[in-house]
This record gives structure tokens, C-alpha cells and sequence, in this order.
């Protein structure tokens, strides 16, 4: 059966988890968020605390520029470029994720980067095969299908049925006395990612308890060109497990307009969806070592892995580049803070943070020395600035740093519980981090689709984002106090 498959309780947590860091990371009027203009008068640091960060501006501006105006300008863009042109998509269990893993292993090492090494990860191996969905009647239609992760194929010769379309998980139940033997479709509401992507992860399940043969489920996105999303799916306990896909905005609207006319709706779905054993995958470590307190660690981070469309541009290899080149951009400068700066390429987030839990496991007795863990997964669009987890203190410190990024307008600290799904096993116990900040307004409509291509990216954005990244984690790194631990407030 393989490790990933005994932790079903756990990934079945780590999805509800994943669906709400992304969800806080995407809502300005969150009520969990904490807005700077409610905060700023509750910090009181001591003088000569706010004095040592603001020191720090002449450091700050070098890096800045050289990120934004000199050597280092485009670089983040054109390693980006060289990297998804070369690999595309990298999704769990497959060789061309582990080509992708040992490439940046061997690029770490020849840009000089210390300590590279793979952290060996046991992880799923779910193939997609060959899908379709064709409507048969009222008319023949080719429907656009992107099955979702975990999920079972079809007999060879497919699933012709008669299709119910919900609304909602109620409308189901109200429904479920008509939902035995056919297609189950969810067209529901995009409200926020986190309220919607429950349908993705929990559909399935909820339509094999009515006794559906197959789900297919709008994409989870507030805008679509005839795009599908993929995503990850788990089935419940004792249900029987039924093929399931997404489908477009505009094919669940069609179809909801033909069952709203009373006509009989039939698809023919097949999928070769299949889950293979599990593989051994790795996770990607590089440092710049620390001069003074080299055990100690401020963490950068992003995954490598990706779904299988697209090519994975956005989420995460942005992410990725930007940690990558945070340590870069510091190597070139020749920075090195008093404490070690670790980069961390996770594997497997896509099906459940499967390379950030093992690491968690692996490194249980580190943990009192991670200092700062910052994760970008959110989309490096033009940064805004951090969103932080921890508590008054820390936020405090934070706000100090981040106006040491005036010149690219990347000032803005929000406050939230939930600020990275790869990090979140940390930050929840009290673990100080940050995600990445950015005008991610229109993220969700490349999200898992194959709209997610380098097109997404701006070299400019890119170039911000690593400075950035490298700011806070050279100043957090090297200041001559550890970062608070601390809750967060309430």
C-alpha cells in the first residue's frame, strides 16, 4: 500500500487545511486578517531594536537594486523560463519531477550554494490517462474534463448515464432519491476558494452516497476561457469509489440550463484515471551557512512539484525561483547573516503537503531552531508584502523590516493564522512565518489549469518578489536577537 496511503486521516486534514490557508491568503476582508492600520498602535518595541532594523536600509537597497536594476536583474525570470521550458509539468510519482528535483540539486551546487542536498520523501503516484466526457443527448457535445487527483477510472468502455445536476451538497440530499444510477454535476457558487474548493475534495464521496456512478464538479474558479482546474480529491470511508472530474464554468452552466428546459441529459464519461504504488521523490535543501549561529534557521521555501497541465509556472515554480534566487542573489552579494538561510523545495504539495509533512517528521528535533519559515505559494505576482502568523511582538519586528522595502512598495504586513500550506505544520505550533504577499487577484483563474504557463509571469514582479524574499530573510537571520516565538493573539 505504501506510507502516503496509511495517512488518510491525515491527509483528509491536510486538505481542509490547504483549502484555508489558500482561502485566508485570497481575502482582503477576511475577519481572521489583521490589517496594519489596526495594529500599528499596539507596537512598542525597544528603541534599540528599531534602531538595529532601520540600520539594516543601506543592506536592504543593495540588494534591492541589484535584484531590480543590476546584476541580478532578470535572472529570477530567465532560470523560470530555462526551467519550465525544460520540464513543464512535474506532478507526483513521476520521473520527470525527479529530472526536475535533480536539476536544481546540480544547480544549487554550481551556483555555490552550501549544504545542497534530497531529503528522500515516499509519495503518491496517480496517473491521469486518457479522458473524455461527451454529452449524447439532447445533442452531441464534447464536454472539456479534467479528472481529479486519486480518482478511479472507468470501465474501458466508459460510463453512459443520465446526468443530475445540484447546486449544492443540500441540494443533493434534497435530491438524492434521483441521484441513484446517474452523473451527479455540481454546479455550484465560486464564493471563495475555501468555501468552494469542498466540493472539489468532497464530492465524489457525497455523490457515491446517493448512489451516483460518476461526479463532475465545476472548477473551482471564479473566471474561465473553456478551462478546466484539476485538483486533489479524497474518498470518504466505506463509500464506493466513483470516477470524478471538473468541468468548465460554461459546460456546468449549459448543463444546468438543459436540466432547468426538463430535458433528459445523458454523458458518455471515460477516464484511465489510475493509482500506481508509491515512489520515492525528495525534497530539495540548500543553505547559506550561517557565520555565528549556524543552527539556527530562517527558511524560504516553495514546491517543485506541480499537476499534470499546464506547466506549473505559477504554482509553484515562481515560488520556487524565488527562494532559489533569494539565496543566489544573497551568494552574489556576499551576504551571509549570522544565521544559516535555508531554502526548501517541498515535494508533493499537490497531494497534501506530503514533502513538507515528512520533513516535519524527519527534523522533529530541529525544530527549536527554525527561527522564521516563509513559504511562497500564493503566486508571485507584483509583491504587496507579507502576510504573518505569530504574534504581537514578532508582527511588530516585521512591520520594522518590510519598510526597509519603501522603494518597491512592498511595505504591507497583514496578520492571519494561516499563512502557507507547507508550513503550516509549523507556524500552528507557534513557529513564526510569513507567505508571500501579491496582487493575486486573478491567481485562481490559471490555478491547476493549463492556463498556468510562463505567460502568467513578469520578469519585473519576479525580480521584486526575490528581493524581497531575500530582504526579510537576511535581516531576520542576521539581527542580533532571535525572532520572538509567540501565538498569535487570540
Amino acid at each position: 500500500m505504501g506510507v502516503c496511503r496509511n495517512f488518510i486521516v491525515l491527509w483528509t486534514v491536510a486538505l481542509s487545511l490547504m483549502v484555508c490557508v489558500v482561502c485566508n491568503n485570497n481575502t482582503e476582508d477576511n475577519d481572521s486578517l489583521i490589517t496594519n492600520k489596526k495594529t500599528l498602535s499596539e507596537c512598542n518595541l525597544p528603541t534599540e531594536l528599531k534602531t538595529e532594523i532601520a540600520s539594516y536600509s543601506s543592506t536592504v537597497e543593495k540588494i534591492i537594486n541589484a535584484a531590480v536594476n543590476g546584476s541580478f536583474k532578470g535572472v529570477t525570470y530567465r532560470e523560470l523560463s530555462l526551467f519550465v521550458d525544460t520540464f513543464g509539468s512535474r506532478i507526483s510519482g513521476s520521473q520527470n519531477l525527479e529530472n526536475a528535483i535533480d536539476y536544481m540539486i546540480n544547480k544549487s551546487i554550481t551556483d555555490g550554494l552550501e549544504n545542497v542536498h534530497g531529503e528522500d520523501v515516499q509519495v503518491p503516484h496517480w496517473i491521469r490517462g486518457f479522458e473524455s466526457a461527451t454529452l449524447v443527448e439532447p445533442r452531441n457535445v464534447s464536454i472539456s474534463i479534467l479528472g481529479l487527483g486519486n480518482s478511479v477510472g472507468t470501465p474501458p468502455e466508459g460510463i453512459l448515464a443520465e446526468v443530475l445536476v445540484v447546486k449544492s451538497f443540500d441540494d443533493l440530499q434534497s435530491k438524492a432519491a434521483q441521484a441513484k444510477g446517474k452523473i451527479v454535476v455540481y454546479n455550484q457558487e465560486f464564493v471563495s476558494y475555501g468555501s468552494s474548493a469542498v466540493y472539489r475534495g468532497k464530492g465524489a464521496t457525497e455523490a457515491s452516497r446517493v448512489g451516483a456512478v460518476a461526479s463532475l464538479i465545476r472548477s473551482i474558479t471564479p473566471f474561465s476561457l473553456n478551462t478546466p482546474h484539476t485538483g486533489v480529491q479524497s474518498y470518504g470511508e466505506n463509500v464506493t469509489k466513483i470516477p470524478t472530474a471538473c468541468i468548465t464554468l460554461e459546460d456546468a452552466h449549459f448543463l444546468q440550463r438543459l436540466q432547468d428546459e426538463g430535458r433528459t441529459i445523458k454523458i458518455l464519461l471515460k477516464m484511465e484515471a489510475q493509482t500506481l504504488p508509491d515512489t520515492t521523490s525528495r525534497n530539495v535543501v540548500a543553505e547559506i551557512e550561517g557565520t555565528e549561529h549556524p543552527e539556527k534557521i530562517v527558511i524560504v521555501s516553495g514546491h517543485i512539484d506541480s499537476w499534470d497541465v499546464g506547466n506549473g509556472a505559477m504554482d509553484d515554480g515562481g515560488g520556487v525561483f524565488v527562494s532559489w534566487g533569494a539565496l543566489a542573489l544573497l551568494k552574489s552579494l556576499g551576504l551571509k547573516a549570522k544565521r544559516t538561510v535555508r531554502a526548501i523545495f517541498w515535494t508533493a504539495e499537490e497531494f497534501g503537503f506530503v514533502g513538507a509533512y515528512q520533513y516535519a517528521r524527519d527534523h522533529a528535533n530541529d525544530t527549536d531552531n527554525f527561527v522564521f519559515v516563509m513559504e511562497s505559494d500564493i503566486g508571485t505576482f507584483n509583491p504587496v508584502g507579507l502576510e504573518y502568523s505569530g504574534g504581537t511582538t514578532g508582527r511588530c519586528i516585521v512591520q520594522e523590516v518590510m519598510k526597509l522595502l519603501a522603494s518597491i512598495n512592498a511595505t504591507g504586513v497583514r496578520q492571519s493564522p494561516s499563512v502557507g500550506s507547507d508550513i503550516y505544520m509549523w507556524t500552528s505550533k507557534g513557529v513564526p512565518g510569513a507567505s508571500l504577499d501579491t496582487e493575486n487577484d486573478k491567481y485562481f483563474w490559471y490555478h491547476h489549469s493549463n492556463a498556468d504557463t510562463l505567460d502568467v509571469e513578469n520578469p519585473d514582479s519576479l525580480d521584486k518578489n526575490t528581493a524581497l524574499w531575500a530582504s526579510v530573510a537576511y535581516v531576520l537571520a542576521d539581527l542580533s536577537v532571535d525572532f520572538p516565538r509567540e501565538l498569535m493573539d487570540g
